[in-house]
């Protein structure tokens, strides 16, 4: 299953902290792309958040998934996950 991930920065983040996991973090996501878990990722363009498209099992492995990243773990950031299936218009248009 696809799946939308969309980072939130918790509030009392501060920017040094940030700092302190970001190799780790850099690591961890490299190791979810080979792995093909993390199929894409981008950065938004109107603020500093990552949109990751994930293929998992369903929701609960993706949460859990994302629950290995370091600054998940250091309670920096969250992500809002929204799960995707394939559009079925042009099947409805082509009958």
């Amino acid at each position: 299953m696809k799946i939308l991930a969309l980072e939130h920065e918790l509030p009392n983040a501060k920017v040094e902290q940030f700092q302190q996991h970001a190799r780790d973090e850099a690591f961890r996501v490299w190791e979810l792309y080979q792995q093909g878990v993390i199929r894409e990722l981008y950065f938004r363009a109107d603020r500093v958040e990552s949109v990751l498209v994930l293929e998992c099992e369903n929701i609960v492995a993706a949460r859990q998934t994302l629950s290995t990243l370091p600054l998940v773990k250091s309670g920096l950031i969250t992500f809002e996950l929204i799960p995707l299936q394939a559009y079925p218009g042009f099947a409805r248009l082509f009958r």
